[in-house]
């Protein structure tokens, strides 16, 4: 029973990222469309949210109990991890 919880949490956990994740699409779908702004830009928006969104959410919560060693950690993974375009 007690393998279970854990499964049964991480169920939980995918249908809230999956139906929040949806809300983010359709709430700043409808707030582009309402500002006249064109699909490419309203795209590229929720893109840069939905990649930042949970390191900047890690970096505060870390920040807030005390750990400013787990947000700095989070910030040279993340700039080290991420792909780079090449300098023109």
């Amino acid at each position: 029973m007690t393998s279970l919880i854990p499964l049964l949490l991480l169920a939980i956990g995918f249908v809230v990222l999956i139906l929040g994740a949806n809300w983010l699409v359709n709430g700043a779908t409808s707030v582009g469309i309402r500002a006249k702004l064109s699909p490419l830009i309203i795209g590229l928006t929720i893109v840069a949210f939905g990649t930042s969104l949970p390191e900047m959410i890690v970096n505060v919560f870390s920040c807030i109990k005390g750990s400013p060693g787990l947000a700095i950690g989070n910030i040279i993974g993340s700039n080290t991890m991420n792909p780079r375009l090449p300098s023109l």
